[in-house]
């Protein structure tokens, strides 16, 4: 059959069907074949479906004239790379973007534009490392955070705009962001001679909170393994692995077709987390940050008790609950503090009221508070006392959540708290009516697969 002979439509189907290399090499064919291959329509789906571009733009997203020069200037400009890591890396940075738009814009407009080669190769003859090519391709598309020197510090009373979240518990505030690469190099020089890893280390800092209460993560350049610091960071180098390690693979291998480090594996777990509401946007007063506290089950358990709702997580007196690991306070090599979590109990009273035999009052007060602590299934803490870190929370129909946080240590994984909370109807100073209690679900204290 004389190919020739069709139409352009049906090329442009038959075309649609090649890859785009295969594609570009039909223009060798004759000047017919040349000008079918080279229809814009066609490299607009092949940018379509490599790099979900719905305009002509170069990675930096200056304009250009056409989908196929697009589509050039790509290969072009990451063409040390291999072509699946790429368009992967660029999924996983448009997911974030597009949740940040939605959820937390004023984080979006911290992400600072790509980084060069240049740049690259600047940070790896500084520190005499060479980066896995999961994390060149990910500062390849934005180079960290610019954060001012207030927003770093932790001195501005706006928003907490770390990237990868964080969480506060009595006066331990941490809030993680991406470090860029100048900052990564003062951060690495600092940070390995404070701690006394000497001039060979492979680390190199690339996220912290800084500021706040210090929590510092490392990339081993060499394994492709990310490491967050623990309490005995500074006095024995103690560091915890922040990725399943069965999960990295050819992190230097140029021709490896899956070459995935835990710099990336991290990203796209935090970024899935973010898109399943696993972990959302929190507003505390006026401040907002991305909170690590998991707000769906089963990392979050939920109870209602007559109207209140209680969230570790709960709901009509409703009761929600969750915890999240703090590496920084861990002490891996400690026999009794070997885990230390910090948990967030979130309580409210549902429209309705609180309903008791077939009463309804408007509001309903917290008088004490009952936790079990089991390690290993065994109860290793049974504690009994009024209000909660010395408050006596008064809930009203329909009103935001009472949140509130504490802490718990742990000689093993896994662990679990469970109780109750005693609500009076009313008020302490005026009840209406007998007290109750508002169930507060089992939720686990466990050493996750990835910790952030």
């Amino acid at each position: 059959m004389d190919l020739e002979r069709l139409g352009g439509l049906s090329m442009h189907i038959i075309l649609s069907k090649l890859t785009p290399q295969d594609a570009a090499s039909v223009a060798c064919v004759s000047k017919r074949f040349r000008n079918w291959s080279s229809d814009d329509l066609l490299w607009s789906k092949f940018c379509a479906d490599d790099l979900d571009l719905s305009s002509p733009i170069d990675p930096l997203g200056n304009p250009l004239p056409s989908f196929k020069a697009s589509y050039q200037t790509w290969r072009e400009d990451f063409n040390r790379y291999p072509w699946p890591l790429v368009t992967r890396v660029k999924r996983c940075w448009d997911r974030l973007k597009e949740w940040l738009a939605i959820n937390f814009p004023e984080v979006l407009s911290t992400l600072r534009k790509g980084a060069s080669e240049e740049e690259i190769l600047e940070l790896e003859k500084s520190l005499k490392v060479k980066l896995p090519l999961p994390t060149r391709v990910l500062y390849r598309f934005y180079d960290g955070q610019e954060l001012s020197s207030e927003e770093s510090s932790g001195s501005v009373p706006g928003n907490l705009l770390g990237l990868m979240g964080g969480y506060s518990f009595y006066d331990h505030l941490v809030n993680v962001s991406l470090l860029p690469l100048h900052q990564m190099i003062i951060e690495t020089k600092e940070t390995i001679r404070h701690i006394g890893l000497g001039n060979r280390s492979k680390y190199v800092v690339v996220a912290a909170s800084c500021g706040y209460n210090e929590k510092v993560f490392f990339l081993n350049c060499s394994t492709g393994q990310l490491n967050v610091g623990t309490r005995n960071l500074t006095t024995d180098g103690e560091m915890i692995p922040c990725v399943p390690s069965a999960l990295i693979s050819s992190v230097h291998n140029v021709k490896g077709t899956q070459p995935q480090d835990a710099m990336l594996l991290w990203l796209e777990e935090h970024v899935r987390r973010l898109q399943h509401g696993v972990i959302k946007v929190r507003k505390e007063g006026k401040v907002r940050s991305i909170s690590l506290f998991p707000e769906v089950p089963p990392l979050c358990s939920l109870a209602v008790t007559n109207g209140v709702k209680t969230r570790l997580i709960v709901k009509s007196c409703q009761v929600r609950a969750s915890s999240v690991f703090v590496p920084e306070l861990s002490t891996i090599q400690d026999d009794y503090e070997k885990f230390f979590f910090a948990y967030s109990i979130r309580m409210s009273l549902s429209p309705e009221g609180c309903i008791m035999n077939g009463m309804t009052f408007n509001s309903c007060q917290l008088y004490r508070r009952h936790w079990i602590i089991r390690c290993n299934d065994n109860i290793v803490d049974d504690v009994n006392g009024e209000a909660v870190i010395g408050k006596y929370p008064l809930l009203r129909p329909g009103e935001e959540e009472y949140v509130y946080e504490s802490c718990s240590s742990q000689p093993h994984s896994p662990g679990s708290i469970e109780g109750s909370f005693t609500f009076v109807p009313g008020r302490l100073t005026d009840p209406k009516g007998s007290p109750f209690e508002a169930v507060v679900s089992r939720f686990t204290l466990v050493m996750p697969d990835y910790i952030f």
